[in-house]
């Protein structure tokens, strides 16, 4: 069966897969000390234009959201994403199991809207009983979207504004950042979001890795303390150059930012398929393509395709998620055609 089911149910890139192989025999230091993720650290650090980046390598997506939450906000405190955000509908209460309050806004195909993040803070801190409620400590969006959707610049610039005029950290999911970058609706690079928020990581695992995820803080302003609270949340690799090896590949080269081209084109390749056989399709421009279905054409492609159901829209229909990655081929796409 051919799946579009996600962007991570492949391995690794040959590419990075061939470099875990060739130094696979050779002996290293361990919890991020290795030659490997040395050497990704710098080239992330050249590749974001920040020099004075503080960067850790973490497994998952999950994890990483959970662990940089809890490092940035204190006891006390709550994160405001859209009511969409990866960490409020599809991790499992990660944050809140660790004492932190998910303030849920409009999402707006995916996105935060700044001016309705300035009413609300502009509302909670004017309440003289602020203090007795949870206290928003930082704001989180994610980049692309859960819905495949990209911020424009002005978008996160002014977030960002809003998020310092309240003194509050933001926060850019990067589950699958490469996607949004080389997405030809991306107006910006990747200097520029590190100048625009005050932390982020870089997807591995949804982009070519078997796993792995980069946590920059690109002025060197990872909190006191936080390789201690990333091996507390046990989420610190021992064997580190499992992370480093993969980042170091997918920084050489340009491999990471390819990848992206590649799923992209597959991406627009898929959603013109189903467009030329009549489908209705929500807007993305990244490798996330949402089809709305009958339960009809859902039984018929699954019996060949393997996809994501994403939420009823009624009774008669759904709206399904497609997914493409760097292992989706022209063959891939053939046998999608010929399932519709």
């Amino acid at each position: 069966m051919i799946s579009f089911e996600s962007d991570y149910n492949n391995g690794a890139h040959p590419a990075v897969l061939r470099r875990l192989i060739e130094t696979n025999a050779e002996q290293s230091a361990s919890y991020g000390f290795d030659v490997w993720s040395e050497q990704a650290r710098e080239k992330i650090r050249q590749a974001c234009a920040a020099p004075e980046a503080d960067i850790h390598f973490l497994v998952g997506g999950t994890q990483t959201n959970a662990t940089v939450i809890d490092a940035l906000c204190p006891s006390y405190g709550a994160v405001v994403a859209a009511e969409s955000a990866h960490i409020n509908q599809h991790e499992s209460g990660a944050v809140e199991a660790r004492g932190h309050k998910v303030i849920a806004l409009p999402s707006h195909d995916g996105r935060l809207d700044a001016e309705e993040l300035n009413r609300y803070l502009s509302r909670f801190f004017a309440d003289p009983t602020w203090e007795h409620m949870a206290v928003p400590t930082m704001v989180y969006i994610t980049f692309p979207t859960e819905l495949g959707t990209t911020y424009t610049r002005q978008q996160i610039d002014d977030i960002y504004r809003v998020a310092q005029q309240y003194k509050l950290p933001l926060f850019v999911d990067g589950a699958r950042l490469g996607y949004g970058l080389a997405s030809e609706a991306c107006d910006f690079d990747l200097p520029w979001l590190a100048a625009h928020c005050d932390v982020f990581y870089i997807g591995g695992t949804k982009q070519g890795a078997l796993c792995g995820e980069a946590v920059v803080f690109p002025r060197g302003n990872a909190p006191r303390g936080f390789f201690t609270m990333v091996k507390r949340q046990g989420a610190l690799l021992a064997k580190s150059r499992l992370a480093g090896v993969q980042f170091d590949a997918l920084f050489t080269d340009n491999l990471y930012l390819n990848i992206a081209r590649h799923a992209i084109r597959q991406a627009q390749k898929l959603r013109e398929i189903f467009l030329a056989a009549g489908y209705s399709l929500k807007d993305s421009p990244t490798n996330q393509q949402f089809v709305v279905l009958t339960n009809q054409q859902m039984k018929q492609i699954a019996e060949r395709i393997a996809f994501e159901t994403w939420e009823p829209i009624d009774e008669d229909h759904t709206l399904c998620r497609f997914v493409t990655s760097w292992a989706t081929t022209d063959a891939d796409l053939a046998a999608l055609r010929s399932s519709l």
